[in-house]
């Protein structure tokens, strides 16, 4: 791709990437109160990348918790303006030992980059940053108005950027969101993602005795907090995946028959998938739905950890006095957060176990969000990206969740444009999370190069092109 930012990246490559470096050792853990220093240096890193780059108007906001980032450039008169999302803050890297390298000692091994946070989202989200630098540097100027918004609570809910465009739309008024979060379907293969998955993330707590107890003194009378548990869970989902809780599918709307067909052509092998991306014996779940279906346009239930109770090293024989397991829902098109998150309340009360009682509490919700794949600013995209890959584009959607987009779409009226760089095999939030440094500058490339065309064909669409 013959542009001149493309060319500045090539240049620069090993700059551009000691300060993705760099960047990757700051272990800004935002679920962990001792690393609070750690993620606000992650928030200060960014804001002074930002000025760097020639972007204006850089603040670190204060939240109630882990600071945003803000900036913005708006001097192209006429021209649409672009918000450009991405987090800094990174998921614990537990458990340390099956790390084949440090987490936060960032390691090159056969083209790819290990680090917690090097595709989510720390490696995607810095791409930004450098394309704004690579056409500064080039050009002098930008053919679109940016704004950035950069936040520190995504891997625990991101309840502060959620309040904070909510209360300001004139603040971040623009005609479209960009958002590298999301990974290509295939190395080489450039992909938009046009569709997410919602999330209610719960906890459920069962209590039992006022205390724990002997487990041969009291056995066989006393309630067991922890069986009970189990018990709630094994009603919750059936041996073939679908959920037994009344209506929770009521709501979901199917994919189109265009989307259906589109997913069909896509170089999926279930063997190739089962052996390297998920290791195990079996894939699970709907038999008669395809296995995009199940992860793409199907809800789901998971427990993601159960305790209670002793698990230490020896024996200790109590009957635990609680027991609390995290269980997350991730919902499809015209599901609602709150009526999933009330029905699975009302399942648990109407089968809790006698002598015990349970209570739950719902962490987070977001809705799921799906992206109009005509809309201007997408097919912009979906021809940067195939220019910069020399492919033509294919559109996905994602099984996970990013409540943001949900935000963009209700509060500023906006779609977001999910161009992701990662590939589904870099084990996000898992150990050897990795991040192909080739993706890393063809990132740059190409979130440049969508700014370039976006600004050449798209008259802004609201006046939110205005200097000021």
């Amino acid at each position: 791709m013959a542009t001149a930012s493309a060319a500045f990246v090539e240049t620069h490559q090993p700059r551009l990437l000691e300060e993705l470096l760099a960047f990757l050792r700051i272990p800004s853990i935002s679920t962990l109160p001792e690393h609070a220093g750690d993620v606000r240096a992650a928030a200060t890193f960014v804001a002074d990348a930002l000025r760097a780059a020639g972007m204006q108007n850089v603040e670190i906001i204060e939240t109630a918790h882990h600071p945003l980032v803000y900036a913005d450039w708006m001097h192209a008169p006429g021209k649409p303006t672009v918000l450009c999302y991405g987090h800094y803050d990174v998921q614990p890297p537990d458990p340390m030992e099956l790390w084949q390298s440090p987490p936060f000692a960032p390691e090159i091994r056969d083209g790819n980059l290990y680090a917690r946070g090097s595709a989510d989202d720390k490696g995607q989200m810095y791409t930004h940053i450098k394309a704004i630098e690579a056409i500064m540097a080039t050009a002098g100027t930008l053919p679109v108005n940016v704004k950035f918004l950069v936040e520190g609570e995504e891997e625990i809910g991101g309840k502060s950027v959620a309040a904070f465009v909510a209360a300001n739309p004139e603040k971040l008024k623009a005609d479209v969101a960009l958002v590298s979060d999301t990974s290509m379907y295939a190395p080489g293969l450039p992909t938009l993602c046009v569709g997410l998955r919602g999330l209610v993330y719960t906890e459920v707590k069962v209590k039992g005795a006022a205390r724990d107890l002997h487990s041969g003194i009291y056995g066989g009378a006393a309630p067991n907090p922890i069986f009970a548990l189990i018990e709630l869970l094994s009603q919750a989902k059936d041996a073939g995946g679908h959920i037994q809780i009344p209506g929770f599918y009521d709501d979901v709307d199917e994919p189109t028959a265009v989307e259906l067909e589109s997913w069909s052509s896509l170089p999926f092998n279930e063997a190739e998938f089962l052996a390297h991306e998920v290791g195990s014996t079996a894939l699970t779940g709907e038999s008669d739905r395809t296995v995009l279906e199940r992860m793409w346009s199907r809800p789901t239930l998971e427990v993601h950890g159960i305790a209670g109770g002793f698990t230490g090293a020896g024996a200790k024989t109590v009957i635990p006095a609680e027991a609390t397991a995290k269980v997350s829902f991730r919902l499809v098109p015209h599901q609602d957060p709150a009526k999933v998150a009330a029905a699975f309340d009302d399942f648990l009360q109407q089968r809790c176990p006698a002598g015990v009682t349970v209570e739950l509490r719902v962490l987070s919700g977001s809705p799921a969000v799906v992206v109009n794949p005509d809309h201007p600013a997408i097919r912009v995209a979906a021809n940067a990206f195939a220019e910069s890959f020399g492919r033509q584009t294919v559109f996905d959607r994602s099984g996970g969740s990013i409540p943001i987009v949900g935000d963009f779409a209700n509060h500023l009226g906006i779609p977001t444009v999910l161009m992701g760089f990662g590939l589904p095999d870099d084990g996000l939030h898992s150990p050897n999370e990795k991040f192909a440094v080739e993706n890393y500058y063809k990132g740059i490339q190409t979130v440049a190069h969508f700014l370039e065309l976006y600004g050449a064909a798209q008259p802004a669409e609201t006046p939110h092109g205005e200097a000021s």
